[in-house]
């Protein structure tokens, strides 16, 4: 493979594992991304002729950190963004409850899917649960198990037939 080649196909390799990053966040795949440009960029000091191999270097390094200043400053902003982050701010997703236990027996509601653990609501208040046994789909009626150690178990409840 000629060295062209290989620039170009680092080039590419480059936006594409920076595009990904997108997608599977954790920072790995945009720094492979940003090796192969570097790597491109030292390629094309080598290979290209002056100016060019200046040039080379200095657009690489240009959209990098244009890449990087779009990201941080515009990508939130956009509809894909908005999709991969949270609309709503952390305390909808805390259950609020004071010290005092719950009541084994109480019936409630699961405002979330219990997988096993969710929300329910008792007596108006947002409690984190974990069901007994098997997951339990929101909107499902439910009752208090047992109770230690501030955790909550629930098990489904059926008005007519009880659990």
């Amino acid at each position: 493979m000629s060295p062209i080649h290989i620039y170009i196909t680092l080039l590419l390799a480059g936006f594409l594992l920076i595009g990904v990053e997108i997608f599977i966040p954790g920072g790995i795949l945009g720094i492979f991304g940003a090796v192969a440009w570097i790597a491109a960029a030292i390629i094309g000091l080598g290979k290209f002729d002056p100016p060019w191999n200046v040039l080379s270097a200095v657009a690489i390094l240009f959209t990098g950190v244009l890449t990087f200043v779009v990201w941080i400053r515009y990508f939130p902003k956009s509809s894909i963004g908005k999709s991969l982050s949270l609309a709503k701010n952390g305390s909808d997703f805390k259950a609020h409850i004071s010290d005092e236990t719950m009541a084994i027996g109480t019936v409630g509601e699961a405002l979330s899917d219990l997988r096993p653990s969710g929300l329910a609501r008792f007596d108006g208040r947002r409690v984190d649960v974990v069901a007994d046994g098997e997951w339990i789909g929101a909107g499902a009626a439910i009752k208090i198990s047992s109770t230690a150690n501030g955790h909550i178990s629930v098990v489904q409840f059926n008005e007519t037939g009880g659990e």
